[in-house]
């Protein structure tokens, strides 16, 4: 009989044990911090790109090559989801680019601009009034040429605003 109530104490006091192993367990692994299930959002991007380009030359090949650079840079960022913003600042022999009366390129300007709400065409005053007084007449520029009192303090302007500068 005493042989039979201790196996019956051993038992008891292996259940008891085992029972207290499986609260420790779980009181422990209620203690411990559980990490909050992670997914992945993609968040729609916000960088925005800002290009300054030069042209200072009165000459067809380079007035293309600004106009198809600031094209590239749009339609690459717009393919990633991403903002670019370009400006074309003519000034010097450049400002036929945007003379109404002597663009080689005026037929191309128009249509971008419509295209590219980010795009812009910034023309110099000084020289609209060196040549404006060397031609004896008025120098009229397309609509979508906005005046800025110089063209190289413009560029200054821009690269301080974190605009990246590029010369055709």
């Amino acid at each position: 009989m005493i042989a039979s109530r201790s196996r019956h104490a051993v038992s008891i006091c292996a259940a008891v044990a085992l029972a207290g192993c499986w609260a420790m367990e779980a009181n422990a692994q209620s203690e411990m911090p559980t990490k909050p299930a992670q997914t992945k959002v993609k968040k729609a991007s916000t960088a925005t790109h800002k290009v300054a380009i030069q042209v200072t030359q009165n000459d067809k090949a380079v007035m293309d090559l600004a106009l198809n650079n600031a094209g590239n840079i749009m339609e690459y960022y717009k393919g990633k989801g991403e903002t670019a913003i370009v400006e074309i600042v003519a000034y010097g022999p450049g400002l036929h680019m945007l003379r109404s009366d002597t663009s080689p390129v005026k037929d191309r300007i128009a249509p971008m601009a419509l295209e590219s709400p980010n795009l812009r065409f910034s023309a110099c005053v000084n020289t609209q009034t060196r040549q404006s007084k060397a031609e004896g007449k008025p120098v009229t520029l397309l609509s979508e040429a906005k005046l800025t009192p110089s063209g190289v303090v413009r560029l200054m302007e821009l690269q301080k605003q974190g605009y990246a500068y590029i010369r055709p």
